[in-house]
């Protein structure tokens, strides 16, 4: 076996290893494990992998702070506050129930990032669920799945994988992203509520919300919590505006905020710290390294060439194209890993906004498709399995195709006429 065939089977093996995480091994375990065997075996160089590490630094600092600022407002109780909030405006309508708990997901997406949404939303909307006597909370809990990816372009802070598209000093500033992406992730939250609650809406006809529920406190380092959220939101939206990256602004701001309350309540950071899920840093430092050596095969550069050379030709096709096959593909190997092929073809290849934005909404909507789409749909997944309950794969599937498909259509389709 060459050298070639030996990294794109290693490569393969890691990405399969992350979706199915066999014998129950944690998606971390797995990237670390491909990284390994790929120096191992000298299929990239020590200084390569470190490159290849190196490149990830302003996504590992815009996770550990907003991994901060999501743990912190999780321990303070905020989510369950705003859970509780919608359920007790719902006043006893399932309907109502629905869209108040979508609204706070776009919300919490939009400035917290997808798997904020995924991690500390979803068992605040079963907890609301089951205080409010829901008969069937599967359809509200859906709304974090489906919203955390379907949000997830509306500001560059609302997807890690956005940093990755438009990584390496390329993240459009703030004015440039809102006109690129505004109207398309519009449509995107729109189509996916409408296709969402089309296929929900035989059981939440026949559910019960109790019009009474007793309301959830916002506790005084809640609120202070809630303040250092929408100061940090407006920092990054700053920082965007500004045209700088958001990795380091994300950490300190997450760091002196956690710092900040954590000292005003005195409470110890240990806590806090313990409650971070930091396997999602060698998770995505070991999918680097990968993508660097499948970068060394050729990979990245006969990538750009085509969209370099069919850009030029035919640029709202491959626009169009870009998009749908890396959606797809993402559901393949998962949204990371496709997102750093994709990102770093889009990168060498110089194309224009237009066909960079197709490939971040298949990266970032794409994975609506599968349970294997997203990191933020797997923890999803995980936060269920703590409450007991349990969504097929297939079942998913058939969801995710009526869901996902027409609104990553008619998103490309707003992108490419705007």
């Amino acid at each position: 076996m060459n050298a070639l065939t030996m990294t794109w089977s290693i490569a393969g093996l890691t990405a399969l290893g992350v979706i199915t995480r066999p014998f129950a091994w944690p998606e971390a375990i797995w990237a670390v494990l491909g990284a390994s065997l790929l120096l191992m075996f000298g299929l990239i160089a020590p200084w390569d992998a470190w490159a290849g590490v190196a490149k990830g630094l302003d996504v590992y600092l815009f996770l550990i702070g907003m991994m901060l600022l999501s743990e912190l407002a999780r321990r303070e109780g905020l989510f369950d506050w705003l859970a509780s909030i919608a359920t007790a405006y719902a006043k006893g309508s399932p309907k109502r129930l629905f869209v108040l708990i979508y609204g706070v997901g776009i919300v919490v997406t939009a400035f917290l990032s997808n798997d904020a949404t995924a991690v500390v939303l979803t068992p605040a909307v079963y907890a609301a669920c089951r205080t409010a006597k829901v008969k069937d909370p599967i359809p509200y809990l859906l709304i974090c799945a489906f919203i955390a990816n379907a949000a997830s372009f509306v500001l560059p802070i609302s997807n890690p994988a956005n940093l990755v598209i438009f990584g390496g000093g390329t993240m459009p500033p703030l004015s440039r992203w809102l006109a690129t992406f505004g109207l398309p992730s519009i449509v995107s939250i729109v189509v996916t509520f409408i296709a969402l609650y089309w296929t929900q809406r035989s059981t939440i006809a026949a559910d019960s919300v109790s019009p009474v529920v007793e309301s959830v406190p916002l506790s005084h380092s809640a609120r202070l919590t809630g303040i250092a959220l929408c100061a940090t939101a407006v920092l990054l939206l700053g920082a965007s505006a500004l045209h700088f990256d958001l990795g380091l602004p994300t950490f300190v701001a997450g760091c002196i905020a956690t710092a900040a309350v954590l000292a005003i309540t005195r409470q110890s950071p240990v806590e806090t710290l313990k409650g971070v899920s930091w396997s999602v840093l060698p998770l995505v430092a070991g999918l680097f390294v990968v993508v660097e050596a499948l970068n060394r095969t050729g990979l990245i550069d006969a990538l750009a060439h085509q969209l370099t050379q069919n850009a030029s030709l035919y640029p709202a096709q491959t626009a169009a194209f870009a998009g749908t096959v890396v959606a797809l593909g993402s559901n393949l190997v998962n949204n990371l890993p496709a997102g750093l092929v994709a990102g770093s073809a889009v990168e060498l290849a110089q194309v224009s906004d237009k066909i960079a934005g197709a490939v971040l909404i298949g990266v970032d909507l794409g994975p609506n498709l599968s349970v294997t789409g997203s990191l933020a749909t797997i923890l999803w997944l995980t936060a269920l399995k703590r409450e007991g309950l349990h969504i097929g794969a297939l079942s998913f599937l058939k969801l995710g195709a009526v869901v996902m498909l027409p609104a990553l259509a008619l998103s490309l389709a707003v992108l490419l006429i705007q």
